[in-house]
């Protein structure tokens, strides 16, 4: 937590463009889980999901002064990405948990995706790392099932009306193992378009 507050904090004071009120960012992955969920592991990047508030000036300059390669992300081992909104595995909706501790900021207003949404964000990928991070939020008791189960539903069902859809089965899968796994819960059957079968 300490290292990515400096480094707000520290691109906080070298932000050399002119703001009306505070940009918000939106942090997700598990930079999002240190912000809030008292957690520690190793990390390269910070994402910042993409809102229409970073404009194309303020993104140039969010990555110039802390993107890969910056000095700021040489110094503390960590830079700052921007995601496009339409990536993210998510509900229509994503929460946000403001950061207390980094209220303070003069230029941002940083909050970090919650902790039930990294975990059903994460249950795209799911690697290694991912499958950590969620095991992690499971045992400190911060994923509470129905609302997993239900948010990950209202995902699959935002994702369900285009081609990313095939995917779902997958997703599924990636969520029944945590269930059953990390949760020691019974296996949610989720509901799928017509079209689409799970194995």
């Amino acid at each position: 937590m300490e290292i990515i507050k400096e480094f707000f904090s520290e691109l906080d004071r070298s932000w050399r463009l002119p703001v009306a009120e505070r940009i918000p960012l939106r942090v997700i992955g598990s930079a999002a889980l240190m912000l809030q969920a008292g957690y520690q592991r190793g990390t390269k990047d910070s994402d910042i999901l993409e809102t229409s508030a970073l404009t194309p000036e303020i993104s140039r300059e969010l990555l110039a002064l802390a993107g890969k390669g910056s000095v700021l992300a040489i110094q503390h081992r960590l830079y700052l990405d921007i995601v496009k909104e339409a990536i993210p595995f998510l509900p229509p909706t994503p929460v946000f948990q403001p950061v207390v501790s980094l209220v303070s900021l003069r230029n941002f207003e940083v909050s970090a995706l919650d902790v039930v949404d990294v975990v059903i964000s994460k249950l795209k990928r799911f690697n290694p790392n991912d499958a950590a991070d969620i095991r992690a939020m499971t045992e400190k008791g911060l994923v509470l099932h129905k609302l997993l189960v239900a948010r990950f539903q209202l995902a699959v069902d935002a994702y369900s009306m285009d081609a990313r859809a095939e995917d779902m089965p997958k997703y599924i899968k990636n969520l029944n193992t945590v269930e059953r796994d990390f949760l020691e819960a019974p296996e949610s059957k989720i509901a799928l378009p017509d079209w689409l079968h799970q194995d």
